[in-house]
């Protein structure tokens, strides 16, 4: 028995596609994850010739990875999206949890801001283990627990007593590296990073978080809100404005790295074959 959908796979669809047209003005959080995922790939000495890229909403990732001299195909939810590429291998949409790649396709994985809403991330990162060749890499980043927090205090404030789910669940960075592990992965790595942007008001976070596809998918998405609801919210955002009148909103990263396993990999020395004890070890020397 399949547990029921937390998220609307077509709506999702639907907005990714939407965004694609304006989404130049909007792409602020995908800069950042995306820049941060190709720096940390810079660190790595292995080639990993051949690259998926799931979340594509520009061409900014494979025009970045073929100048590592790299192969790309890059991948969306949105089929819109996906198709908007100009070049690479292939251009395919994807649900990340139903990837319809053979086993051992690809050296690299990276996943850029698409899986804070994935119905089955447990089964979303064992299916990208299982594309990887052997010792093969997967970087991801995206939206994590702390992420709007000014945004969903002033939608409760602004509904009163029954306010409704406008945020979508979110994980937090010691789960995502659970969920590594579980995966399969090995030297899995989960930090965080916090990025803050100051708006004049509510509505324009709202429309830049429409612009990027980041609005409610949730299967059970609350009713709009009512206008009194809004004015509400749009007080109570306004009301935690610095001296500026502009207020301080968080959007919390999660980044993930981790490697499919192979032989060849340095492995954690057996336990009790150490050649000399740790009371020995700290011993001050003469």
């Amino acid at each position: 028995m399949t547990n029921p959908d937390i998220f609307d796979r077509r709506l999702r669809a639907q907005r990714r596609d939407r965004m694609v047209a304006r989404f130049a003005e909007h792409d602020f959080l995908y800069r950042a994850m995306l820049d941060e995922l190709l720096d940390r790939l810079g660190d790595v000495q292995r080639e990993l010739k051949e690259v998926l890229v799931i979340g594509c909403p520009d061409d900014s990732a494979r025009v970045a990875l073929e100048a590592m001299g790299k192969t790309v195909v890059s991948a969306d939810p949105g089929f819109a999206a996906a198709r908007a590429q100009a070049g690479g291998l292939g251009r395919v949409q994807v649900d990340e949890d139903a990837l319809p790649f053979a086993d051992d396709s690809f050296d690299l994985v990276i996943a850029c801001g698409t899986l804070d809403s994935v119905n089955d991330l447990p089964g979303a990162l064992i299916l990208m283990r299982r594309i990887l060749r052997p010792d093969g890499l997967m970087l991801a980043a995206f939206t994590g627990a702390g992420t709007l927090p000014r945004l969903r205090a002033a939608l409760m404030a602004g509904e009163g007593d029954r306010p409704g789910q406008h945020i979508h669940p979110q994980v937090d960075v010691r789960s995502a590296g659970d969920l590594l592990s579980r995966a399969g992965f090995t030297m899995p790595v989960a930090d965080g990073d916090v990025l803050t942007v100051r708006y004049g008001d509510v509505l324009r976070l709202m429309h830049d978080l429409r612009g990027m596809g980041a609005g409610n998918v949730l299967t059970s998405r609350p009713p709009v809100l009512r206008r009194e609801a809004l004015m509400g919210a749009a007080r109570h955002f306004a009301a935690a404005a610095d001296a500026d009148g502009r207020t301080a909103e968080q959007m919390a990263i999660v980044f993930l790295s981790g490697w499919k396993p192979d032989p060849s990999q340095a492995r954690p020395a057996r336990r009790g074959s150490a050649t000399m004890s740790l009371a020995e070890a700290l011993k001050p020397k003469p």
